[in-house]
């Protein structure tokens, strides 16, 4: 099932996804083909600098259900970039409150933290709770003092997702701008764009974008695209494209989201690889890697509780991941353990997480779980 199209030996079990993509064939040769070019910079030109930068820009606008809207995405190199540009961009009086989620990813934690400190305000952490989802906890804890509501589209550790859309709603009416990490859904699930308008929104490439590492997009609301990048790069103003005039200092952006790209946001190795990674998504459809992803997560959900093993509740979780909770907790080692397997998985708090692709088949499913009999103890 498209396991052709990725580098994969045929005794590695990899569902992993969530930690890190395998790369593409097509994306790892997009990287030496950049790499070796650079051998030879005198064959750069201006429209090196621009055209794939932009072309990457209206791919990820495509991915994210807004095609003619390449104006609100900038290039940035990380989730904590994205985030940072956020905080910048986001009035915090003292006493104001901060939305964030219990064991939420760290990049999406500490810069809130770092800004309601500054502000003289909190953040308030909304804990997991087995009798309600993530969303109706969000709503709960939105209050008269709710400045910014700060979470995933879906949790890091279990695939366990947040109704954004029933929490833009509730943000909306107190007046909170919302800020999205989509690291862990964009690719693998459509994103409901259109029913949420997030403030911002950040997702990083090398995970369910099939991207490379140091590379991730921001996605910024009209009415954000005015604001104050976090660098002062030459690239992203006005003019930027004739380089015998770059002295000729304005204050002038380039339009929309652009102001907030990094600086050498041309990258021209990875920018590349993000653009074969982005076509061949869009190739398969996120429909279709949706739907498929959600099939094996369902038939890995059955076996594991089979085992006495607690999935997340299908009602709550992503199509494309979910968590195995072990009575009693995951034995120390045990990711270590499954890898001298060859078996590849991630534990997150107390779930094994389960993160597949369209490069795994049944035959992994099996292996799996085989292994983790043995090792559980289980026969």
């Amino acid at each position: 099932m498209n396991s052709e199209l990725f580098d994969i030996p045929a005794d590695v079990t990899y569902l992993n996804c969530a930690y890190m993509s395998p790369q593409l064939r097509q994306v790892t040769e997009a990287g030496r083909a950049a790499v070796d070019r650079l051998q030879h910079p005198w064959e750069l030109d201006v429209e090196d600098f621009f055209v794939p930068a932009e072309r990457l820009r209206g791919l990820f606008a495509t991915l994210l259900g807004r095609p003619d809207d390449a104006d609100g995405v900038a290039i940035i190199p990380a989730v904590s970039y994205g985030v940072a540009v956020a905080v910048a961009n986001v009035e915090l009086s003292a006493g104001d409150e901060i939305i964030v989620l219990a064991d939420q990813f760290p990049s999406h934690v500490y810069a809130w933290r770092e800004a309601a400190k500054a502000a003289g305000g909190r953040v308030v952490t909304v804990p997991r709770r087995d009798d309600r989802t993530w969303a109706e906890g969000v709503v709960e804890a939105i209050g008269p003092r709710t400045a910014v509501v700060a979470v995933p589209h879906v949790h890091w550790t279990d695939g366990s997702v947040v109704d954004l859309v029933e929490v833009g709603e509730a943000a909306r009416q107190a007046g909170a701008a919302v800020v999205v990490d989509a690291t862990q859904s964009l690719g693998a699930m459509p994103f409901p764009i259109a029913g949420l308008e997030p403030d911002f929104l950040v997702a990083a490439a090398y995970k369910w974008l099939l991207g490379p590492y140091s590379l991730a997009f921001l996605w910024a609301a009209p009415h954000r695209r005015a604001g104050t990048p976090i660098e002062h790069g030459w690239i992203v103003r006005e003019g930027a494209e004739d380089f015998s005039r770059l002295v000729e200092y304005t204050d002038r952006f380039q339009p929309g989201a652009r102001r907030f790209d990094v600086g050498e946001r041309s990258n021209f190795v990875l920018v590349p690889m993000a653009i074969a990674a982005l076509e061949q998504l869009l190739e398969w459809g996120v429909d279709y890697v949706a739907a498929t992803l959600e099939g094996t997560t369902a038939h890995i959900a059955r076996l594991a509780a089979e085992r006495g093993l607690q999935p997340t509740p299908a009602d709550r979780r992503a199509c494309h991941m979910l968590g195995l909770r072990v009575p009693g907790g995951p034995p120390d080692g045990l990711a270590g353990e499954l890898a001298s397997e060859k078996v590849y998985v991630s534990v997150r708090g107390d779930s094994i997480r389960v993160s597949p692709h369209l490069y795994n088949d049944v035959g992994d499913v099996e292996r799996f779980f085989s292994v983790l009999d043995r090792l559980l103890g289980r026969r």
